[in-house]
């Protein structure tokens, strides 16, 4: 049985979880079948940051930022695109990490760069918001990546993407060398 991460990994402060996120697995399943995908690009929204979803309190889209860490936050943009997060810090401190890019193995490297095109590629929905991914049970979970490890000076740290308020925070974190990073 694939082992998920465990909620004390997401359970910590957003700008620390981000970057640990990358070159760890996500697994989609769907029945027997199972879409994979190495993490290579995120970027981190907390609380007090105004381009994230919860800076203006608690709502029924945001709510599920507000829980435990380790869930899905799944939204939908620009009437076309669904974005996958995954919720950051303790009960009641909202936080999430986009996750902008995966590597598929034997795929073309752009059939998952960007946030929508992973979201097509895995099939992911608004139906898979507030799923629990530290479940082994789950339909959707994040496992540590036990064939390949990356370097500490593999992962760049730069200012985040594809947003208008507070662009300029150095919250996105990309592995060097990955082509399927959405824009270098």
């Amino acid at each position: 049985m694939t082992k998920p991460l465990k909620r004390s990994f997401f359970e910590r402060p957003t700008i620390e979880v981000a970057p640990e996120l990358l070159n760890k697995i996500i697994i989609m399943r769907a029945g027997k079948k199972e879409k994979r995908g190495i993490i290579v690009e995120v970027e981190a929204y907390t609380k007090d940051d105004p381009a994230c979803h919860a800076s203006r309190g608690k709502t029924p889209r945001n709510e599920v930022m507000f829980g435990q860490g380790g869930y899905s936050y799944v939204y939908f943009i620009y009437g076309m695109y669904h974005c996958l997060n995954f919720v950051t810090e303790k009960e009641g401190i909202p936080g999430a990490v986009l996750i902008r890019a995966l590597e598929i193995p034997d795929e073309d490297e752009r059939v998952a760069s960007g946030p929508g095109k992973l979201c097509k590629y895995l099939n992911i929905t608004k139906s898979h918001n507030k799923i629990d991914c530290c479940s082994e049970d789950s339909n959707l979970l994040v496992t540590n990546n036990i064939q390949k490890t990356i370097k500490y000076k593999q992962i760049i740290q730069t200012k985040r993407i594809g947003i208008s308020k507070a662009a300029h925070y150095p919250w996105r974190w990309y592995i060097k060398d990955s082509l399927s990073v959405s824009k270098k």
